[in-house]
């Protein structure tokens, strides 16, 4: 594995994202961690799942230095991947704990409310969905993520100002559950991954799924369509235009 380490401590699986200095998505992060999930769900040895980061970024969203010199197949196909891990693990089904290490724009924000329990390292870090002003279309599978947490309304609210939220504002609003100090974040992950172990493995996990059978339809519901509005605003001039000053800015720092 490139991007990721992955270790296991008392029954847990433990993903510590890996990918350079802020841990931004790419492809190979994202078939990487597929395949992990997949090995997790599949190991009757393994309780649950912690996903972590690095001290200052859980991850800072999808790799745009990258992604920007994808070709229209490269992309398109990056964009079903993409789509299809978030849908697994959306939909998976032991329990599973974001512990966020630092900031988690965009795409780190999508990991995170993928699960069921999110702990945020307190500090200036930022969380949150800004797609928009960056030109991105969200797709409704998100947007039904980002909903389920939030409340429709705010979500929505959001969503549409591409709002970056600090640590205890993303508390306030439910975005993430608890807020910690950094050295405590994974022992406070671990101990309320105890919490969800000591329950009888069948009860919980049938509890879960009863729980977001509703979100689990909207997620997994046909992506084509979505996808494709999306690729094209991929392509509009304004959007290309927007993500090379982006990626200028990245490139000086």
């Amino acid at each position: 594995m490139n991007t990721i380490k992955v270790s296991i401590k008392d029954k847990t699986a433990i993903i510590g994202l890996d990918r350079g200095k802020s841990n931004a998505i790419n492809a190979e992060m994202v078939a990487e961690m597929h395949q992990m999930i997949r090995n997790v769900e599949n190991d009757d040895t393994i309780g649950g799942l912690i996903i972590t980061g690095k001290e200052g970024f859980f991850s800072a969203g999808l790799d745009l230095i990258e992604l920007y010199d994808y070709d229209e197949n490269k992309i398109r196909q990056f964009w079903s991947d993409f789509l299809d891990f978030v849908t697994a693990l959306t939909s998976f089904k032991k329990p599973l704990i974001s512990a966020i290490s630092g900031h988690s724009p965009a795409g780190g924000c999508v990991l995170a409310i993928c699960s069921d329990y999110r702990i945020m390292a307190e500090g200036k870090y930022i969380i949150g969905l800004n797609e928009v002003p960056v030109g991105i279309i969200v797709p409704d599978s998100i947007f039904h993520l980002y909903s389920f947490w939030l409340g429709n309304a705010r979500a929505y609210q959001f969503l549409l100002e591409g709002k970056l939220l600090g640590c205890e504002e993303a508390l306030k609003f439910g975005l993430v559950d608890e807020v910690v100090n950094p050295l405590s974040l994974m022992s406070v992950a671990e101990k309320k991954m105890q919490t969800y172990l000591q329950h009888d493995r069948t009860t919980w996990q049938q509890s879960k799924v009863n729980l977001r059978k509703e979100l689990l339809v909207r997620v997994g519901a046909d992506q084509s369509e979505s996808l494709e509005i999306m690729l094209k605003q991929w392509w509009a001039p304004s959007t290309r235009s927007i993500l090379k000053t982006i990626i200028q800015n990245l490139q000086k720092k």
